[in-house]
C-alpha cells in the first residue's frame, strides 16, 4: 500500500518513509527520521533527529520522539534513537535521543507497551515485551531487560538496571538494580520476593521457579555475603539459563542491588 500522509502533517523531504506508513494530522517528521512499513503516527506526533521507527509501531497523539536529550553537556552532537517492531507508544510519551556521555543511542526492542506520559531518557536500553505504566520515568542510561513491568509513577535513577521478568510496583523510587524475576516496591524500593505469578504466566516450569526460589533464599535469607551467596548458588544449584542469568546480572552490578 502507498504511504498515507495527512495534508496538515509536516514531513521533511529528507525523511525516509516506507510503504504502508500512515502519518496523521498535525504530525511533524524531521529530516533524519526513518519510518518503516506499517508504522502509524495517529496525530500530533513529533519525530525528530536521527530516529528509526520499526515496522508496525503505533504512536499516539502528542508523543515526542528523537528530541535532544535533557543533558546540559549536550551540544547538538549527532546522536539517535532506534525503535524496533510492533511497539505501542501512548499519549504524551517522550523518548530522547542519545548523548555523547553514553554510546549516542537510545534503543527500544520489539513489542513494548509504553503508556501515557512515559519518559525514556538518553542512552536508555529497553529490551522486548516490556510494559511501562502511566508516567513511569527512566533517567539516562537505564537498562530494562525483556518482559519487565514498570508500574505507574515509578522513577528510575540513572545507570540503574531492571532485570528480565521483574515487576516494580507503582509510585516507587528505584536507586539500585532490581534483580531479574523479582518484585520490588516502595519510595525507596525493597524486594518482595520472586515474581512467581508473572513467571508462571510466561510459561516458566515448576522446576525453573523452584530453582529461582532456592537462589533467592541463598541470596537473602541465609545471611551470607554476596560473594559467598553466589559461590553457593554456583556449587549447589543446576546451571539453568535462569540461574545463570541471575548470577551474571549480579556479577555485573555497579550501583548496588535492591534488597
Amino acid at each position: 500500500m502507498p504511504k498515507e500522509i495527512h495534508k496538515t502533517a509536516v514531513v521533511s523531504s529528507k525523511a525516509e518513509l516506507a510503504d504502508n506508513v500512515s502519518i496523521g494530522p498535525f504530525c511533524i517528521v524531521g529530516e533524519g527520521a526513518v519510518i518503516k512499513k506499517g508504522a502509524r503516527l495517529i496525530s500530533n506526533v513529533v519525530v525528530d533527529g536521527n530516529t528509526e521507527i520499526g515496522e508496525d509501531c503505533t504512536i499516539y497523539p502528542f508523543a515526542s520522539i528523537g528530541l535532544p536529550p535533557q543533558d546540559l553537556k549536550y551540544k547538538n552532537e549527532k546522536t539517535g534513537i532506534k525503535i524496533g517492531k510492533k511497539n505501542i507508544i501512548r499519549e504524551y510519551a517522550s523518548i530522547h535521543r542519545g548523548s555523547v556521555g553514553g554510546d549516542g543511542l537510545t534503543e527500544l526492542g520489539d513489542s513494548n507497551f509504553l503508556m501515557a506520559y512515559v519518559h525514556v531518557a538518553h542512552d536508555c536500553k529497553i529490551g522486548n515485551s516490556t510494559v511501562m505504566a502511566n508516567a513511569a520515568t527512566l533517567a539516562g542510561h537505564v537498562i530494562v531487560e525483556d518482559f519487565a513491568v514498570v508500574g505507574g509513577l515509578v522513577a528510575i535513577h540513572q545507570f540503574t538496571r531492571i532485570g528480565a521478568y521483574a515487576m516494580i510496583g507503582g509510585f516507587s523510587g528505584i536507586g539500585q538494580d532490581i534483580l531479574p524475576y523479582t518484585m520490588a516496591s516502595g519510595a525507596r524500593a525493597k524486594l518482595y520476593g520472586l515474581n512467581v505469578i508473572g513467571l508462571k504466566r510466561h510459561g516458566f516450569s515448576d522446576e525453573a521457579v523452584n530453582n529461582l526460589k532456592k537462589a533467592y533464599k541463598i541470596l537473602f535469607r541465609e545471611k551470607k555475603t554476596l560473594k559467598d551467596a553466589l559461590k553457593k548458588i554456583k556449587s549447589d544449584l543446576p546451571e539453568t539459563k535462569e540461574v545463570e542469568h541471575l548470577v551474571e546480572f549480579i556479577e555485573k552490578n555497579k550501583r548496588g542491588i535492591c534488597r
